[in-house]
């Protein structure tokens, strides 16, 4: 029993000190962290940490450090340290501060991602459980919209079609696979491998078709013309971007008229906002319009520092006074991100969220999949930040995490001396 342990033990101590080993335990985390984020906050929250844990054993501490001199690595970081420096400054009670701070803790794990990543050769496994994980939610989201009591949502809650989250969530991940599948379907047309590139694009259109008769989010058919305007003018020539303009036209009409859902979607742009105009009626697209109106005034008040870290739910308050309707709505989020950023931390804020949006756009000029997937993450980053915060939101701030990090890795954006671990 003696003889027979000790190698067993040995054995263990030494893959237990074995970096390759540490490697793939990264690589595994990071792929169940994708896998997850379409279906459960809190596994994405455990695997988070895990990542980090099992990722400490791998770095090379000097070059680590070294990497981190890039503007793509250095603008996360900055905005993590200037939220926790605007505690200093604010108003707020010290609890509403710090959980103001934990939205931009996620993304000190951009450049560990990069770090990892140009070592690794699996960077693609990632992107792969998380196009899976989104094939399968299609599936359910189908299966619910017939039989809304499946859904794992509270009673009262659910929309249609979501099985878990919410539909802004899911409208951002099949948006995201949709256009992503681009890249690759046209990779496979030129290589003459038409039955895969007929397979991806069968699941494209399952994305498509579940947001145009299932449900999807108005901010996300707002990004899907412009990331699909990227794609155009990055990998097709301009007959052919003609020829798939057409295309899209002549789908986009007959889905138009053939799906009543998208149909009321599209009308609540208009309508809504003709009733805020009217009496000032609390609805989505005046909310909106009033949390913009007043951040903008906050921050004028204080237009180089902000008003600190959490001050947005305060300022609010004191706004909401006497008021009635819309302009009585207390948030803690204006539904902007340049303005969430701008009240709390002013310009210099902005400066900085803006910074990292350019560095990780700069990063991703190149035509490979991980380049057009990095450039895609961004973009709808960009964009559907104009609606929402989507840095600090929870499900969105991980989908530019994992994705600008994966991708930017895999691109080597944070270029090493060192010789990549194999994963052999």
């Amino acid at each position: 029993m003696t003889a027979s342990a000790e190698p067993i033990g040995a054995s263990f101590w030494r893959r237990l000190r074995d970096p390759a080993a540490w490697m793939t335990t990264t690589d595994i985390v990071a792929v169940l962290l994708a896998a997850s984020l379409p279906w459960s906050t809190s596994l994405v929250g455990i695997f988070g940490v895990v990542l980090v844990l099992v990722m400490l054993p791998t770095i090379d501490a000097p070059t680590f450090i070294a990497s981190l001199k890039r503007p793509a690595c250095m603008a996360p970081i900055a905005l993590f340290l200037l939220a926790l420096a605007g505690t200093l400054w604010s108003d707020a009670n010290w609890n509403l501060r710090f959980h103001s701070v934990a939205p931009t803790a996620k993304l000190l794990l951009v450049p560990l991602l990069f770090y990892h990543f140009e070592r690794s050769r699996r960077g693609l496994w990632v992107f792969t459980a998380f196009l899976a994980s989104c094939a399968v939610m299609v599936v359910a989201s189908w299966i619910v919209a017939y039989f809304p009591q499946l859904t794992l949502k509270e009673a009262g809650a659910a929309s249609r079609g979501v099985f878990v989250k919410n539909y802004i969530d899911q409208s951002q991940e099949f948006a995201l696979c949709a256009v992503a599948l681009a890249f690759p379907i046209a990779t496979m047309l030129r290589a003459k491998r038409f039955a895969l590139a007929l397979l991806l694009g069968a699941l494209s259109l399952a994305f498509l078709a579940n947001m145009a008769f299932v449900i999807v989010s108005r901010t996300a058919l707002v990004t899907i013309p412009i990331m699909l305007a990227a794609f155009a003018v990055l990998h097709l020539r301009l007959k052919t971007t003609l020829l798939v303009l057409c295309a899209c036209i002549i789908a986009g009409v007959v889905v138009w008229f053939a799906s009543p859902q998208l149909e009321s979607t599209v009308a609540t742009f208009r309508q809504q906002y003709q009733e805020y105009m009217a009496t000032g009626a609390v609805t989505s697209i005046g909310q909106r319009l009033e949390f913009y109106r007043k951040s903008l005034r906050f921050f004028a008040d204080a237009p180089v520092i902000g008003h600190g870290t959490g001050s947005i739910e305060g300022l609010f308050v004191q706004a909401a006074i006497g008021q009635t309707g819309a302009a009585a709505d207390v948030v803690r989020n204006p539904h902007n991100q340049t303005l969430n950023v701008a009240v709390q931390w002013g310009t210099l804020g902005v400066v900085i969220l803006y910074a990292m949006w350019i560095s990780h756009l700069m990063l991703f000029r190149g035509d490979t999949l991980a380049h057009w997937i990095g450039l895609l993450v961004v973009v709808q980053n960009i964009f559907t930040s104009l609606f929402n915060s989507h840095i600090f939101d929870f499900h969105e701030g991980w989908m530019y995490v994992i994705g600008v990090g994966v991708a930017g890795g895999m691109v080597k954006v944070c270029r090493s001396p060192a010789a990549p671990i194999s994963n052999s």
